[in-house]
């Protein structure tokens, strides 16, 4: 089965998809870091860097499969009010219609955060790739229930084209926990008590203490005020480093690696040298086990 993926990334829907045993042949973004990136750990792929909403489909080869993560900051409750550039960053999902439109794969497998389906607009796209003949199959799903050591909600809509929309028989892996990725002889320690260190931190830091002892990992800024055990996953890694390992009386960020075995993908996947830009292409990324097990069933489903 050959793929292709719109709005690559880091690569996660690719690696995913390659795990589950497919050729990606065309892979595209806008932010040619993340190109060089996914032509690194890809090279038998076609690289395109451009605006996906300009682009020539014509020009792309051949596929049965289109994987695509259109911008997801317009709908993130995570990004807060309203911006003016969200109306451009929601609009990249009509891509995915004028692509599907062009070539008619037979799946269509898109990713974004589950709040996508609360667009205005989310009827009317799916209108679009009903009148393309795709019957469309929505489901939410956790990537720690695919044997990722994170939280992370997102919504999967399978468009297949069929009189009825896909059945899928997902697997469910036992939950993994944060101990699991977290490498207590490296990254850079810091000292919990510092000059500097904010009144919020180390109330975290006093709460993840009563709940769970001397080693936990605790978020840095947001709404989670406690502390999780090793033993459950992670909540979602995003963009910017959010998740702090403390071990007695010293903490530290989770690290480039760590993060990277948090989202699922291989230990050998090269990522940027800029850390800042690793963790923001890894918070934007699809978790490849989960993209693999989404379309193993598709495959067993055909």
């Amino acid at each position: 089965m050959n793929a292709i993926d719109l709005f690559a990334g880091a690569g996660g829907f690719s690696t995913g998809a390659t795990m589950a045993g497919c050729t990606v042949v065309w892979a595209a973004n806008h932010w040619p870091a993340a190109v060089q990136v996914h032509a690194n750990n890809h090279p038998g792929a076609v690289h395109v860097c451009q605006d996906l909403q300009q682009a020539d489909w014509t020009r792309v080869p051949a596929h049965d499969l289109l994987l695509a993560s259109p911008a997801c900051q317009g709908h993130s409750r995570a990004r807060g009010k309203e911006r003016a550039h969200h109306d451009a960053q929601r609009a990249t999902a009509w891509a995915v219609v004028s692509a599907a439109e062009c070539h008619r794969p037979a799946v269509v497998l898109i990713e974004n955060v589950p709040e996508f389906a609360a667009w205005v607009l989310y009827p009317a796209w799916c209108a679009a790739m009903h009148a393309l003949g795709y019957a469309l199959a929505p489901m939410v799903l956790d990537a720690a229930d695919h044997g990722v050591a994170q939280h992370r909600r997102r919504l999967f809509v399978v468009a297949t084209r069929s009189q009825h929309p896909i059945e899928l028989r997902l697997p469910r892996h036992a939950h993994v926990g944060s101990a699991s990725i977290i490498d207590f002889g490296a990254g850079r320690w810091q000292p919990i008590d510092k000059p500097g260190r904010s009144a919020n931190t180390l109330a975290r830091v006093r709460a993840g203490r009563a709940a769970h002892g001397s080693r936990f990992v605790t978020a840095y800024y947001g709404s989670e005020t406690g502390g999780r055990c090793l033993s459950r996953p992670l909540g979602t890694i995003t963009t910017r480093d959010r998740w702090a390992v403390i071990d007695g009386d010293r903490m530290r960020m989770l690290s480039v690696p760590e993060c990277r075995a948090a989202m699922g993908f291989p230990d050998t996947y090269r990522l940027p040298e800029r850390a800042k830009d690793a963790v923001h292409m890894l918070g934007n990324a699809v978790c490849p086990p989960v993209a693999r097990d989404v379309i193993n069933a598709i495959k067993e489903a055909a």
